[in-house]
């Protein structure tokens, strides 16, 4: 069993590098299945989600070779439709890409259902919808995905009851190969949703309006092999502007797209934070107490509910009694017993947190419960005097690339240990 350990106290300083984004990553990964050709993907980060992906395709005939260390060639050209091992799909979410990228190439599909992070019920109803207004018949049964178009994919007139990046990603990747135009109403707008649109169509697929209400796709016969960059991940650069300030350091974040941070950077000014952009990079500054704030977790451009927890360390650490609202997940504040075993001092009520100010958090042995959480954690430990030992670290791994590393980097006192199964570890007086 992995865990982390941290002494913390120590503020943060220097610079950082951030990878590219994991939730694009995996959107652009599947979406190869499309292409019948070479495709370059630079800028992938190294995390568990990544390699679990690049897994599932290798297993499924893929042809992948590894360039650099963020750099993989992938070919698809020789790929067995509904090959995917269930006990790869189930490890993430993301594997539902599958049935959107093979049904808008082979008119089938067939895939283990996904798994992930659980904080709330994700049902893939929307996804559903997508595929039937495009012709497709699905059934979910025995664990898997079956998706049937016989007579080929067409255009179709989609409108999701709500925002959804997963459901709006899988209608891209189905419709870019259907005949005929689809146009997607209430789409997800995230940086990500983007970053596979515009790979898509650097494959030539006819996609516009990716980042707006209104997505349309025209539909093509072939894609065709390129090379894409992933863009950064603004959940990893909004991580380390939060572990800057809960540290009280200053961390220079290399490698952003500001665009993308501005509702995280607004609320950190707010509570007192000094930020400057430059084109590519942001400079957090810690000051004194920070102050209270409240805070709603939206869609994009709203607050990104995978930086709720980390928010939720600084809130515990500010002046007064803040106010944190999920509206996006039913039940993503199962984290709050971990902090309140470090001195945290918050109510629950549904889906409001009720964060009462304690200056400062203490030590303690904690669990990571799902990804962003478990970064939380680790930001927790490194505002803490004393030693905390997070367990759980599979799950950081999922979306993190390299953070003990990049932490160590720049100041933390912080390890990445292995501990016998059953064995306890002992935190050295």
């Amino acid at each position: 069993m992995e865990k982390i350990v941290i002494n913390g106290g120590k503020p943060l300083m220097g610079s950082v590098e951030i990878s590219g984004m994991k939730n694009a990553a995996l959107g652009v990964l599947f979406a190869t299945v499309l292409v019948e050709g070479t495709c370059v993907i630079e800028n992938l980060p190294d995390i568990s989600d990544v390699s679990v992906t690049l897994e599932i395709l290798r297993e499924m005939g893929a042809e992948i070779r590894r360039l650099d260390a963020t750099t993989y060639s992938i070919n698809t050209k020789r790929f067995d439709l509904g090959a995917s091992p269930m006990e790869l799909t189930r490890k993430m979410r993301a594997s539902y890409y599958l049935i959107g990228a093979e049904l808008g190439r082979f008119h089938q599909a067939s895939s283990g259902l996904p798994g992930g992070c659980d904080f709330g019920v994700r049902p893939i109803d929307q996804h559903i919808k997508g595929f039937e207004a495009m012709g497709a018949k699905v059934l979910v049964d025995g664990g898997r995905i079956e998706a049937d178009a016989k007579s080929g994919l067409f255009g179709g007139q989609i409108y999701f009851d709500n925002t959804s990046v997963g459901a709006t990603i899988n209608m891209l990747l189905a419709a870019s190969r259907a005949k005929g135009m689809t146009v997607i109403e209430n789409a997800a707008k995230e940086p990500h949703v983007v970053d596979v649109a515009n790979f898509l169509n650097a494959c030539g697929a006819r996609i516009s309006g990716a980042g707006t209400d209104v997505i349309k796709i025209r539909g093509v016969e072939r894609l065709h092999g390129c090379t894409y960059a992933i863009i950064p991940d603004m959940i990893e650069a909004a991580t380390f502007m939060i572990a800057a300030v809960a540290t009280g350091g200053t961390l220079r974040i290399r490698n952003v797209i500001p665009k993308h941070l501005e509702s995280v950077s607004a609320k950190l000014e707010e509570m007192g934070v000094s930020i400057e952009e430059e084109d590519e990079e942001i400079i957090v500054s810690a000051q004194e107490r920070l102050n209270r704030v409240h805070i709603r977790t939206m869609p994009y451009p709203g607050f990104p509910t995978d930086v709720q927890p980390q928010i939720c360390v600084l809130l515990c650490l500010a002046r007064g009694t803040s106010i944190l609202y999920e509206g996006v997940w039913d039940n993503r504040f199962r984290y709050v017993d971990e902090l309140r075993r470090m001195g945290a001092d918050i109510k629950v009520e549904g889906k409001t947190a009720i964060v009462e100010g304690v200056g400062n958090l203490s030590a303690a042995t904690v669990h990571a419960i799902d990804l962003r959480a478990g970064v939380a954690m680790v930001i927790a430990g490194l505002s803490a005097k004393g030693t905390t030992v997070v367990e759980g670290v599979q799950y950081i791994q999922r979306g993190y690339d390299n953070i003990v590393g990049k932490l160590k980097a720049v100041g933390a006192d912080i390890k990445k240990i292995t501990v016998p199964d059953g064995q306890k570890y002992e935190i050295a007086n």
